[in-house]
């Protein structure tokens, strides 16, 4: 009678640790799914993006140059989040920022030694680099 009840309380004492890993696998997974959809949904990649690009533009360019961008999904999704286009891209101290969320941005450097600034051309839609 001593074994029969060992035996159950070990079945029970099993299947109580399988449902309590199984439940927090889930938890997990969920957060962690949480997360990549968070991080794949729109302004984050676009201020890595266009800030590494940015900066790559930059690094091969030479002084007494101007150099035009067109990044319409920039300027909308900065407008989406309340952003406004001069303030979502910005160039200070050989780092490009780009701010397309209120909690947070993107900078990346660039190495090239020229004076660049950034202007946002409303009239075109387009972003204006000159390098001094």
């Amino acid at each position: 009678m001593r074994s029969i009840l060992k035996n159950k309380n070990k079945r029970a004492n099993v299947l109580t640790e399988n449902i309590i890993f199984i439940i927090l696998n889930l938890v997990f997974l969920s957060i962690l799914m949480l997360f990549v959809f968070s991080k794949t949904g729109g302004a984050a990649i676009l201020e890595e993006k266009y800030s590494k690009q940015i900066a790559l533009i930059i690094d091969s360019a030479e002084p007494v140059m101007a150099i035009s961008l067109d990044m319409e999904d920039v300027v909308k999704t900065a407008r989406d989040n309340g952003i406004g286009p001069n303030d979502a891209v910005s160039i200070t101290d050989n780092i490009v920022t780009v701010k397309l969320r209120d909690k947070g941005s993107y900078s990346y450097s660039f190495f090239n030694d020229v004076n660049p600034t950034i202007k946002f051309d409303s009239r075109k839609g387009t972003y204006e680099i000159f390098i001094e």
